[in-house]
């Protein structure tokens, strides 16, 4: 049954098989399965932790940025569904409106546990079947056809094959392309260098009427490295975002070195985050006003990886493409975000690397965007099988703009639209009618406002 590895006996039957199965319950994970459900597609979900929103819940990443360009609002479809009900719901600051995704570029922090049930709700009444603590761990697929058949699944039950027409791979490390031997980069191995993760952590009791963090936090870094505070003398500046009314969340060091494609670096990992979350927030209490009682009441469950593995895809968004700020006939998303390409190391290079990029070279004027082409979701040449999220198909400086979790989940609502489109019409991923696609997605809430529509994806050139 299984042809690269192994044979495995227990399945479910045949016909019960899956019109989709989407690995990876995260931003990306989640959107491909709600709106592929929405469409009628008998859908699995699988999440390999305990529940849904993954960066932004179960890493602890809670904070959407970019969601508008200074002049509109760039984000649309269920990325927007989840803000207006956060907002409905009181899971918002404080100090966010609607005219803070609306028109201004600041990000909003979110609470993780409203996000977690609005998205078991949002999943239960599009009729998805979502399968916790639940990983891909084989697949079954054509190599010379470039066609997957199923996946062999894990969790307390054991292994499972689950048969289906269609999969996504949302896992942010492209683990299911990987598996059926698509084309990737690896960062460490097809790169000199990893961007370094980091670890979040939720805090409490932060006064953020006194708490300033654009003038006075950098100057605060400065002056505790000058008398030795920090046990690595990291100079970027540490993020402590509102979350609630004296709740944030702290994203805050540097795991240098450490490759998330390695279980014992990640492990390794896990526990150097949480002793630098411990120090961070003690940085911020002593340093910082407003920070004099925060406290840490928990790291996140999961690694904030910044890079890992993506696919090689029937197009690859290039850096190019971003200072043209171009726009495509075939996009499935708009986004405003900068290149964010975390310092690599602790030298005095880097960091002006960083700050030139970061504030200066690749920042957008106001009311600017680029669009993201929908070959960047397909792994080159196949046909039922898409890769969303941080996992898709751009150069190193473009994927450090477009894996947030805001693009994220729009290139998820792609991906499930289209793994629809292909099942009921017979078409495959990599020659999709794209207009057709458009038109979908438009009529789902996404924000597309290119002027002319191609049946032809953008590809390689």
């Amino acid at each position: 049954m299984i042809q690269n590895r192994y044979t495995y006996t227990r399945s479910i039957p045949e016909d019960a098989a899956y019109d989709l199965v989407v690995a990876g319950g995260g931003p990306a994970g989640t959107a491909a399965a709600i709106q592929a459900a929405r469409l009628g597609m008998k859908t699995l979900l699988l999440e390999g932790t305990g529940c849904l929103g993954g960066m932004g819940t179960s890493a602890l990443v809670s904070n959407w940025s970019n969601l508008g360009n200074g002049r509109e609002c760039v984000v649309g479809g269920l990325i927007l569904e989840w803000i207006e009900t956060l907002h409905a719901r009181g899971g918002l600051p404080p100090d966010v409106g609607p005219r803070v995704w609306q028109r201004e570029t600041r990000g909003i922090g979110f609470n993780a546990e409203t996000l977690k049930c609005i998205l078991d709700e949002q999943c239960a009444e599009a009729g998805v079947e979502t399968r916790f603590l639940t990983r891909a761990v084989d697949a079954d697929f054509d190599a010379a056809g470039r066609r997957i058949n199923g996946l062999v699944v894990h969790n307390i039950e054991g292994l499972r094959y689950v048969p289906a027409k269609a999969v996504i791979d949302a896992t942010g490390d492209a683990v299911v392309a990987d598996l059926c031997g698509a084309a990737c980069r690896e960062a460490g191995r097809d790169t000199s260098k990893i961007m370094p993760p980091t670890l979040c952590a939720s805090v409490v009791d932060v006064d953020f009427d006194r708490f300033d963090r654009k003038t006075m936090q950098q100057a605060a870094v400065e002056r505790a490295i000058a008398e030795g505070f920090f046990s690595q003398p990291d100079r970027h500046v540490p993020g402590l975002f509102r979350t609630g009314r004296t709740h944030g969340i702290l994203n805050a060091g540097h795991l240098f070195g450490m490759n998330a494609l390695k279980n014992a670096s990640l492990s390794r990992g896990l526990v150097e985050g949480r002793k630098l979350a411990e120090e961070y927030t003690e940085f911020f209490r002593r340093y910082l006003p407003g920070c004099e009682n925060a406290t840490n009441i928990t790291t996140a469950a999961l690694m904030g990886v910044r890079e890992s593995r993506r696919i090689v895809g029937e197009y690859e968004l290039n850096y190019a493409d971003y200072r043209a700020r171009r726009h495509f006939a075939d996009q499935i998303a708009v986004y405003c975000k900068q290149v964010d390409i975390h310092v690599y190391d602790l030298s005095d290079e880097e960091y002006e690397r960083y700050h030139n990029e970061f504030e200066k070279d690749d920042i957008l004027a106001p009311g600017e965007s680029y669009g993201i082409p929908y070959g960047v979701l397909v792994p080159a040449g196949w046909r039922n099988l898409w890769a969303a999220g941080r996992c898709n198909s751009s150069d190193i400086k473009v994927n450090a703009a477009i894996r947030d979790q805001p693009a994220c989940a729009m290139m998820g609502q792609a991906a499930g639209a289209a793994a629809a489109q292909c099942v009921r019409g017979g078409e495959t991923a990599c020659a999709l009618d794209t207009a057709a696609l458009v038109e979908t997605l438009r009529a789902e809430g996404a924000w597309l406002p290119q002027p002319s529509l191609s049946r032809e994806m953008t590809r390689v050139r």
